[in-house]
C-alpha cells in the first residue's frame, strides 16, 4: 500500500513560510533588544560605577541569603 501523503496545499505552504518569517523576525528583534540590554548595562557600570557595585553586592547578598542546602 501506498504511505499516505501530507497534501501539498499552496495555503498551508505560505502559512508555514510566513510563520518562519514571523519567529525569524522576532528572533532579531530579540537578540537586538539584548545586545541593546547589555550595552546600557556597560555605559551604567562606566557611568555610576559605584552605584552598580553597591547594586551588584547587594543581589549578591540576596541570593545568599535565600541559598538553602
Amino acid at each position: 500500500m501506498p504511505e499516505p501523503q501530507e497534501p501539498t496545499n499552496s495555503r498551508e505552504s505560505v502559512q508555514a513560510a510566513r510563520r518562519r518569517a514571523a519567529d525569524a523576525e522576532r528572533l532579531r528583534r530579540r537578540a537586538r533588544f539584548l545586545r541593546e540590554l547589555n550595552e546600557a548595562r556597560e555605559l551604567r557600570e562606566r557611568v555610576q560605577p559605584r552605584r552598580t557595585r553597591v547594586a551588584r553586592m547587594r543581589q549578591q547578598a540576596l541570593r545568599m541569603r535565600s541559598f538553602r542546602w
